[in-house]
C-alpha cells in the first residue's frame, strides 16, 4: 500500500533541522550591546519610513477636506439624535 501524499507517519531527512552543540540561542542580536541594539532599531525605522509613498500637497488636501465634511455630518446625525431622543424622554417621563 502507498503512503497517501502529505503523510505524516514518515518525516523526510531533508525536513528534520541539524542540531548543533555551539548553536546560540540569541543570534546575531546576542552579540551586540543594547546601545548598538538601539541604534541599529532607529536605523530599520528610517529605512522603513524611506519606503513610505507620502501623499502630495493636492492629495493631502483633498483627504483633509473628506475627513472635516464627514466628521460635521456625523456631528450633526448625532446632534440630531441626541435632541430626538431627549424629547422622547421628556415626553415619556414627562
Amino acid at each position: 500500500m502507498t503512503d497517501a501524499v502529505g503523510s505524516i507517519d514518515m518525516p523526510d531527512a531533508q525536513d528534520e533541522a541539524p542540531e548543533s552543540k555551539n548553536a546560540r540561542k540569541g543570534g546575531k542580536r546576542g552579540k551586540k550591546g543594547p546601545l548598538k541594539r538601539l541604534a541599529l532599531f532607529y536605523r530599520q525605522i528610517v529605512a522603513e519610513l524611506r519606503k513610505v509613498v507620502w501623499p502630495t500637497r493636492n492629495q493631502l488636501t483633498t483627504y483633509t477636506t473628506v475627513v472635516i465634511i464627514f466628521v460635521v455630518i456625523m456631528i450633526g446625525l448625532v446632534t440630531v439624535i441626541d435632541y430626538g431622543l431627549s424629547n422622547a424622554a421628556k415626553y415619556v417621563f414627562g
